[in-house]
């Protein structure tokens, strides 16, 4: 295969339409799409050496080369020295947290996190002698109490689901390295176009590109960037082992959607700054949770570490459940769903969907209220969103 020149004097945005791209003696233009589970060797002596570590494809659950790319070009656009791709955010996350934890670890934890990044946390992982303590993301002072010699790893969302938190990475960073600690930043909400978690101190970012990679809910998909050394001393191991590997036709697609989501994530912020506008001045809507808003608690913050306020927005409506049910109900054009990151607009209301198998009180500790829904804005025109919003806003 021909590889492409060195990408080191590339711009972003020439990195995500190009980085790591493989071409074969055909020379196609579009990444070539590898649907193979296995490989053949010249003869017994290569296979041999492929598994004593080899250059070289051995299996598609170890490795393949349109994955490759796909891992490549992540890697460059978030500043990694290496990703792997894995077949779900969750897969991501998972793998990254017990390829290198061991009985009598400690974790340490923002409490503003997906519901199913809580369950691994409490429910999972105590199974194995793997303590968790759980702090406000926003208050510093709560993880350098938190953290002990014992901690290995220290994970955070930002902006979090589905609240928005916003939490400071290069101060947890600086927190979690005084001991010897490596810290985990979840992006999926911001995704590298708006967030690179790595130029603040993080050690291993993951991500679920199931959302913005892919933009389009098409296909399922996650990824793991670190370091060369977390690879070879926890992930490669583990992963090549117990093979939570990404499909290559959905690394294929998430391919073709770094193409544009440098153009798609600045529009969904365009969109849900100006629908978040909006709902702030309508008398129905108690509170409107954006980043870039001035009137967010991390606003500063968030404009620090963020070139944009990203697509998805939460915000309460007046009269808890029912009513926030009944807002739902009259949309015509915004989808319930509780995917996000898509180019249609959806709407989740957390508490029965994502967050409902948390108990009632740690739900409400992080602001998931029945008033809450969370609103992913899409690419349609804000105006025609902002109309469909107002009409059902009517029949509450």
């Amino acid at each position: 295969m021909a590889t492409n020149k060195d990408p080191k004097g590339w711009r972003w945005q020439t990195k995500a339409v190009r980085g790591g791209q493989k071409r074969s003696p055909f020379q196609e233009t579009s990444e070539a799409l590898y649907l193979t589970s296995g490989y053949a060797y010249e003869d017994p002596e290569q296979a041999e050496a492929r598994f004593k570590g080899a250059p070289g494809y051995v299996y598609t659950r170890y490795g393949n080369p349109t994955t490759s790319v796909f891992e490549d070009r992540m890697a460059m656009l978030e500043g990694a020295p290496v990703a792997r791709a894995t077949s779900s955010g969750m897969a991501a996350v998972s793998t990254a947290l017990m390829c290198c934890l061991r009985s009598g670890d400690h974790v340490v934890a923002a409490k503003a996190l997906f519901g199913a990044i809580r369950f691994v946390l409490e429910e999972v992982l105590p199974r194995w002698n793997i303590t968790v303590t759980l702090v406000d993301g926003t208050d510093i002072a709560q993880w350098r109490k938190a953290v002990t010699n014992k901690t290995k790893i220290v994970l955070l969302e930002t902006p979090s689901n589905p609240t928005l938190e916003i939490v400071d990475i290069k101060k947890v960073a600086d927190i979690a390295h005084k001991v010897g600690a490596r810290l985990m930043v979840d992006n999926a909400f911001a995704s590298p176009a708006l967030q690179r978690p790595m130029e603040f101190g993080a050690d291993i970012i993951v991500h679920s590109s199931t959302k913005y990679i892919d933009g389009q809910g098409r296909v399922l998909g996650g990824v793991i960037l670190c370091d060369e050394k977390f690879l070879s001393d926890h992930l490669q191991v583990y992963f090549r082992n117990v093979g939570p590997s990404l499909s290559p036709f959905n690394a294929w697609v998430h391919l073709k959607s770094l193409e544009t989501l440098d153009l798609r994530i600045r529009q969904h912020s365009k969109n849900a700054a100006e629908v978040a506008d909006f709902l702030a001045a309508e008398k129905k809507i108690t509170r409107v949770i954006y980043p870039f808003r001035k009137d967010h608690p991390q606003h500063a913050l968030a404009k620090k570490q963020m070139s944009a306020g990203g697509g998805v927005m939460a915000f309460t409506i007046d009269g808890g459940k029912k009513e926030a049910f009944r807002f739902g109900r009259a949309l015509k054009l915004i989808d319930i769903s509780n995917n996000l990151g898509d180019s249609k607009s959806l709407l989740t209301h957390p508490a029965t969907t994502t967050h409902q198998r948390m108990k009632a009180d740690a739900r409400l500790e992080v602001g998931v209220t029945d008033s809450l829904v969370r609103l992913a804005v899409g690419l349609e025109d804000p105006a025609d969103l902002c109309d469909d919003i107002a009409q059902a806003l009517k029949k509450i």
